[in-house]
């Protein structure tokens, strides 16, 4: 346990961005399963329309770090490959 008081406040700020950054990882990965059930259901004309709130969450994640930008580009690259190869 931390002794100084700024070791405390420390800990407590910490503590609130790490349950905030856990909710953002998980409103990610929900939003990006969404996406991908989207895709195995066929609805391919919603899952173009959801592409661009998908595109969003991974570039805000990867501006404020919670994911590294090279991740987020992929991810995307990805997501938008599976939605041009089942129009075809």
């Amino acid at each position: 346990m931390p002794i100084t008081s700024a070791a405390k406040g420390a800990l407590r700020g910490s503590s609130k961005k790490r349950k905030a950054n856990l909710q953002k990882k998980i409103v990610l990965k929900k939003t990006k399963k969404d996406f991908l059930k989207l895709i195995g259901d066929g609805k391919i004309e919603e899952a173009k329309k959801m592409l661009p709130k998908v595109y969003k969450l991974f570039d805000k994640a990867a501006k404020v770090n919670l994911i590294k930008k090279n991740r987020a580009a992929r991810e995307k690259s990805r997501l938008a490959k599976k939605v041009i190869v089942i129009k075809k």
